[in-house]
């Protein structure tokens, strides 16, 4: 028997799938826990209309990732930190504190976690600073630190 699984089965494959399964199984298992539907030709054509549009949901965030992009890359943040002697920083200025800046200089909201700076930033300059907003999508932040 034919079924398409509603969700993550060990065994048999992911959610949105279709599997060849024993008839007992399918009675006995998989339709009592609501693991899967049989594969007629209702769910069939309710299962490739799913997939459209998750297709095109996807495409969506691209592209509003891809806008976004954009208007990080284009603009830029400055930091002030504390220096010493020589122009040693004290301290260095994180992802949270860059994620800060950007919601008060330019009104974006972003994830501290999609910041991906390796080490904090510990001297003075223009740093260019990866941010992940899509798997598909890094855009490069503009940071210039300063002394306060």
């Amino acid at each position: 028997m034919k079924i398409i699984l509603l969700e993550d089965v060990k065994t048999l494959g992911k959610k949105g799938e279709i599997v060849n399964v024993n008839d007992g199984y399918a009675r006995n298992f998989i339709f009592p826990k609501k693991l899967g539907i049989e594969a007629n030709a209702k769910n069939l054509n309710d299962l490739k209309l799913q997939n459209a549009n998750k297709e095109k949901l996807a495409k969506e965030a691209l592209e509003a990732a891809k806008e976004f992009a954009a208007k990080l890359e284009a603009g830029k943040v400055e930091l002030k930190i504390k220096t010493g002697e020589g122009g040693r920083a004290f301290g260095s200025v994180s992802t949270k504190e860059i994620a800060a800046e950007v919601k008060n200089q330019m009104g974006y909201d972003i994830d501290k976690k999609k910041i991906q700076l390796k080490d904090g930033i510990k001297s003075l300059g223009t740093f260019t600073v990866p941010v992940k907003l899509h798997p598909k999508v890094t855009a490069e932040l503009k940071v210039i630190v300063t002394e306060s």
